[in-house]
Protein backbone atom coordinates (compact mmCIF):
# COMPACT_ATOMS: atom_id res chain seq x y z
CA UNK A 1 0.00 0.00 0.00
CA UNK A 2 1.12 3.75 -0.53
CA UNK A 3 1.84 6.02 2.28
CA UNK A 4 1.05 9.68 2.44
CA UNK A 5 4.35 11.25 3.62
CA UNK A 6 5.41 14.68 3.01
CA UNK A 7 7.63 15.41 -0.07
CA UNK A 8 11.39 14.53 0.87
CA UNK A 9 13.70 17.14 -0.82
CA UNK A 10 16.25 16.89 -3.76
CA UNK A 11 15.85 15.39 -7.11
CA UNK A 12 13.08 13.29 -8.39
CA UNK A 13 13.69 9.96 -8.37
CA UNK A 14 11.43 8.41 -11.22
CA UNK A 15 9.09 9.10 -13.68
CA UNK A 16 5.73 7.16 -13.79
CA UNK A 17 3.67 8.09 -16.96
CA UNK A 18 0.22 6.91 -17.55
CA UNK A 19 -0.26 7.63 -21.26
CA UNK A 20 -4.04 8.61 -22.56
CA UNK A 21 -5.84 11.12 -24.48
CA UNK A 22 -6.57 14.50 -23.04
CA UNK A 23 -10.04 15.71 -22.62
CA UNK A 24 -13.42 15.19 -21.52
CA UNK A 25 -14.85 13.18 -24.44
CA UNK A 26 -11.72 10.40 -24.13
CA UNK A 27 -12.32 9.97 -20.50
CA UNK A 28 -12.90 6.00 -19.67
CA UNK A 29 -12.31 4.99 -23.25
CA UNK A 30 -9.83 2.31 -23.52
CA UNK A 31 -7.03 4.15 -24.87
CA UNK A 32 -6.85 5.97 -21.53
CA UNK A 33 -6.33 3.17 -19.43
CA UNK A 34 -2.56 4.57 -18.25
CA UNK A 35 -4.92 7.97 -17.28
CA UNK A 36 -6.96 5.71 -14.88
CA UNK A 37 -3.64 4.00 -13.21
CA UNK A 38 -1.88 7.53 -12.86
CA UNK A 39 -5.04 8.81 -11.27
CA UNK A 40 -4.87 5.71 -8.69
CA UNK A 41 -1.62 6.45 -7.94
CA UNK A 42 -2.63 10.33 -7.75
CA UNK A 43 -5.60 9.57 -5.13
CA UNK A 44 -3.69 7.32 -2.93
CA UNK A 45 -0.84 9.50 -2.44
CA UNK A 46 -2.57 12.46 -2.10
CA UNK A 47 -1.31 13.72 -4.91
CA UNK A 48 -2.57 16.58 -7.30
CA UNK A 49 -1.59 16.07 -10.72
CA UNK A 50 -2.94 19.58 -11.94
CA UNK A 51 0.68 21.60 -12.91
CA UNK A 52 1.19 22.07 -16.32
CA UNK A 53 4.84 21.35 -17.12
CA UNK A 54 6.51 19.28 -19.79
CA UNK A 55 3.50 19.22 -22.37
CA UNK A 56 1.65 17.49 -19.34
CA UNK A 57 0.08 17.23 -16.34
CA UNK A 58 2.07 16.52 -13.58
CA UNK A 59 2.76 16.25 -9.77
CA UNK A 60 4.86 15.51 -7.69
CA UNK A 61 4.23 11.76 -4.97
CA UNK A 62 6.36 10.00 -2.27
CA UNK A 63 6.09 6.30 -2.96
CA UNK A 64 8.63 3.62 -0.88
CA UNK A 65 10.42 7.20 0.23
CA UNK A 66 11.45 8.38 -3.33
CA UNK A 67 10.07 11.40 -4.96
CA UNK A 68 8.44 10.39 -7.88
CA UNK A 69 6.55 12.39 -10.87
CA UNK A 70 3.53 11.73 -11.90
CA UNK A 71 3.13 12.65 -15.76
CA UNK A 72 0.29 12.63 -17.63
CA UNK A 73 1.09 13.78 -21.37
CA UNK A 74 -1.45 16.25 -22.59
CA UNK A 75 -0.39 15.34 -26.23
CA UNK A 76 -2.82 13.09 -27.47
CA UNK A 77 -1.56 9.53 -27.38
CA UNK A 78 0.43 9.56 -31.03
CA UNK A 79 3.17 12.49 -29.33
CA UNK A 80 3.61 11.06 -25.93
CA UNK A 81 6.77 10.90 -26.73
CA UNK A 82 6.97 14.60 -26.46
CA UNK A 83 6.69 14.94 -23.18
CA UNK A 84 8.26 12.32 -21.65
CA UNK A 85 11.78 13.16 -23.81
CA UNK A 86 11.36 17.08 -22.16
CA UNK A 87 11.21 15.22 -18.70
CA UNK A 88 13.26 12.82 -18.86
CA UNK A 89 15.95 15.55 -19.91
CA UNK A 90 15.03 18.13 -17.40
CA UNK A 91 15.70 15.80 -14.41
CA UNK A 92 18.62 13.85 -16.51
CA UNK A 93 17.02 10.38 -15.39
CA UNK A 94 17.72 7.37 -17.46
CA UNK A 95 15.01 5.66 -19.80
CA UNK A 96 15.52 2.74 -16.90
CA UNK A 97 14.12 5.14 -14.46
CA UNK A 98 10.81 6.35 -16.21
CA UNK A 99 8.06 3.56 -15.85
CA UNK A 100 5.23 3.74 -18.98
CA UNK A 101 1.84 2.52 -18.08
CA UNK A 102 -0.18 2.02 -21.27
CA UNK A 103 -3.11 -0.32 -22.56
CA UNK A 104 -2.85 -3.03 -24.13
CA UNK A 105 -5.72 -4.47 -26.78
CA UNK A 106 -4.05 -7.84 -27.00
CA UNK A 107 -4.46 -9.06 -23.24
CA UNK A 108 -8.19 -9.64 -22.03
CA UNK A 109 -9.58 -7.13 -20.29
CA UNK A 110 -8.88 -6.71 -16.44
CA UNK A 111 -4.94 -8.22 -16.72
CA UNK A 112 -1.70 -6.83 -16.62
CA UNK A 113 1.28 -7.49 -18.16
CA UNK A 114 4.82 -5.94 -16.92
CA UNK A 115 7.78 -5.91 -18.84
CA UNK A 116 11.26 -4.43 -18.18
CA UNK A 117 11.76 -2.82 -21.62
CA UNK A 118 10.95 -3.69 -25.45
CA UNK A 119 9.37 -2.84 -28.44
CA UNK A 120 6.16 -0.70 -28.93
CA UNK A 121 4.07 -3.69 -29.32
CA UNK A 122 1.96 -1.52 -31.88
CA UNK A 123 1.18 0.60 -28.73
CA UNK A 124 1.32 3.91 -30.88
CA UNK A 125 2.13 6.64 -27.47
CA UNK A 126 4.97 3.90 -26.42
CA UNK A 127 6.16 3.80 -30.50
CA UNK A 128 6.44 7.93 -29.67
CA UNK A 129 8.37 7.66 -27.03
CA UNK A 130 10.78 5.21 -28.02
CA UNK A 131 11.41 6.81 -31.32
CA UNK A 132 11.52 10.41 -29.65
CA UNK A 133 14.09 9.52 -26.80
CA UNK A 134 16.01 7.02 -28.63
CA UNK A 135 15.67 4.12 -26.41
CA UNK A 136 13.70 0.50 -25.67
CA UNK A 137 14.73 0.81 -21.93
CA UNK A 138 11.69 1.67 -20.48
CA UNK A 139 9.76 -0.22 -18.08
CA UNK A 140 6.21 -0.79 -19.09
CA UNK A 141 2.89 -1.78 -17.21
CA UNK A 142 0.63 -3.23 -20.42
CA UNK A 143 -3.08 -2.99 -18.99
CA UNK A 144 -5.70 -5.30 -21.11
CA UNK A 145 -8.70 -3.68 -23.02
CA UNK A 146 -9.48 -6.65 -24.91
CA UNK A 147 -9.12 -7.59 -28.72
CA UNK A 148 -11.10 -5.98 -31.21
CA UNK A 149 -14.36 -7.74 -31.77
CA UNK A 150 -13.58 -8.85 -35.31
CA UNK A 151 -10.49 -8.16 -37.27
CA UNK A 152 -12.18 -5.85 -39.47
CA UNK A 153 -13.76 -3.53 -36.71
CA UNK A 154 -11.83 -0.17 -36.87
CA UNK A 155 -8.85 -0.24 -34.38
CA UNK A 156 -8.89 3.44 -33.39
CA UNK A 157 -12.89 2.98 -33.14
CA UNK A 158 -12.00 0.73 -30.76
CA UNK A 159 -9.31 2.01 -28.93
CA UNK A 160 -11.76 5.36 -28.44
CA UNK A 161 -14.80 3.20 -27.24
CA UNK A 162 -15.59 2.61 -23.40
CA UNK A 163 -15.89 -0.21 -21.27
CA UNK A 164 -19.47 -2.41 -21.26
CA UNK A 165 -20.79 -2.86 -17.80
CA UNK A 166 -19.40 -5.94 -17.98
CA UNK A 167 -15.88 -4.95 -17.63
CA UNK A 168 -15.97 -2.72 -15.58
CA UNK A 169 -15.44 -4.58 -12.84
CA UNK A 170 -12.14 -6.46 -13.84
CA UNK A 171 -11.02 -3.23 -15.24
CA UNK A 172 -11.30 -1.36 -11.92
CA UNK A 173 -9.56 -4.25 -10.87
CA UNK A 174 -6.84 -4.31 -13.24
CA UNK A 175 -6.03 -0.67 -12.45
CA UNK A 176 -5.66 -1.39 -8.91
CA UNK A 177 -3.03 -4.58 -9.06
CA UNK A 178 -1.33 -1.47 -12.02
CA UNK A 179 -1.10 0.99 -9.35
CA UNK A 180 0.31 -1.79 -6.76
CA UNK A 181 3.08 -2.96 -9.19
CA UNK A 182 3.89 0.30 -10.21
CA UNK A 183 4.71 1.34 -6.43
CA UNK A 184 7.15 -2.11 -6.18
CA UNK A 185 8.62 -1.00 -9.93
CA UNK A 186 9.59 2.33 -8.18
CA UNK A 187 11.28 0.38 -5.30
CA UNK A 188 13.22 -1.38 -7.54
CA UNK A 189 11.46 -4.67 -7.03
CA UNK A 190 10.22 -5.10 -10.70
CA UNK A 191 10.59 -8.99 -10.87
CA UNK A 192 8.02 -8.69 -7.08
CA UNK A 193 5.84 -7.20 -9.21
CA UNK A 194 5.91 -9.29 -12.54
CA UNK A 195 5.59 -12.44 -10.09
CA UNK A 196 2.57 -11.23 -8.43
CA UNK A 197 1.16 -9.40 -10.85
CA UNK A 198 1.86 -10.46 -15.03
CA UNK A 199 -0.15 -12.13 -16.80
Amino acid sequence: MFFRKPAPTGAVDFIIVGLGNPGKKYEGTRHNAGFMVLETIADTTGTRVNRAKFKSLCGEAVIGGKKVLLLMPQTFMNHSGEAVREALAFYKLPPERCLIVCDDITLPVGTIRIRRKGSDGGQRGVRSIITLCGSEQFPRIKVGVGQKPHPDYDLAAWVLSRFPESDKVPMRDAVKHAADAAELIVQDSIEAAMNRFSK
